[in-house]
């Protein structure tokens, strides 16, 4: 059965939650101007790409990393994850945004659970020592509420795929019947991504695909956008 904190953790899943996420498409709107995205079946095969290519080797692997350095009491291993999460992250718009939803997601966070690793994550973050990022937030969290490690991986995962699924049916459009499809439909491919993600090494990080990582950098040249990414 789901316990409190578990749910407690599950707060942070809402589309809802005001991260600011709402206002990010990491590269699908440059899919979407080029007719590449067009329909659910469309979509739902692009947020398959994004899930398995990119997620998965980046902010994915980078949770379970996160968490596993968190129950070693190791600190300055967090440190280094948020550098690599920002320095491989070569889209200056996907880079900078990801930022400004970590800080917003940290600040929410802070006030909900008080947990003090996300403190001192706070103030390392204001005094220019490391980035934010929201994978790192999320995790710093579920790990505080005892939310176990794998459970912890999947709702963040959970909470990127239906943050995109939202912006989808604004941005295709999509109606809202079909984005829940969509996201019913995806079920199985998160819980096979945390099944890959825990095989996976560290050397394994960063390697996510060049077409997405493209898309996300055409971004800031579209003549006309909805998203700031």
């Amino acid at each position: 059965m789901m316990s409190n904190r578990t749910l407690s953790l599950f707060q942070l899943c809402d589309s809802n939650f005001p991260t600011g996420a709402f206002s990010h498409s990491y590269g699908l709107e440059t899919y979407i101007q080029s007719d590449l995205v067009h329909s659910p079946e469309t979509f739902s095969n692009w947020l398959k790409v994004y899930l398995e290519e990119q997620l998965v080797f980046s902010d994915g692997l980078a949770a379970r990393l996160a968490y596993e350095a968190l129950d070693a009491g190791d600190e300055e291993r967090l440190w280094e994850l948020d550098r690599l999460l920002t320095v491989q992250n070569l889209a200056r718009e996907t880079r900078e945004g990801t930022h400004r939803i970590g800080v917003q997601m940290l600040k929410m966070a802070k006030k909900l659970y008080g947990a003090p690793i996300l403190d001192v994550y706070h103030a390392r973050i204001k005094d220019n020592q490391v980035f934010g990022h929201p994978a790192l937030v999320f995790t710093m969290a579920g790990h505080y509420l005892e939310v176990d490690r794998d459970t912890t991986v999947l709702y963040y995962m959970y909470t990127s795929i239906v943050n995109l699924v939202q912006n989808a049916v604004r941005a295709i459009p999509l109606g809202q019947t079909a984005g829940q499809q969509i996201i019913y439909s995806l079920q199985e491919d998160l819980m096979a991504a945390v099944e890959k993600i825990n095989q996976l090494g560290e050397d394994d990080f960063g390697i996510v695909s060049p077409g997405m990582e493209l898309a996300q950098m055409q971004h800031e040249r579209l003549n006309v956008r909805i998203f700031s990414s």
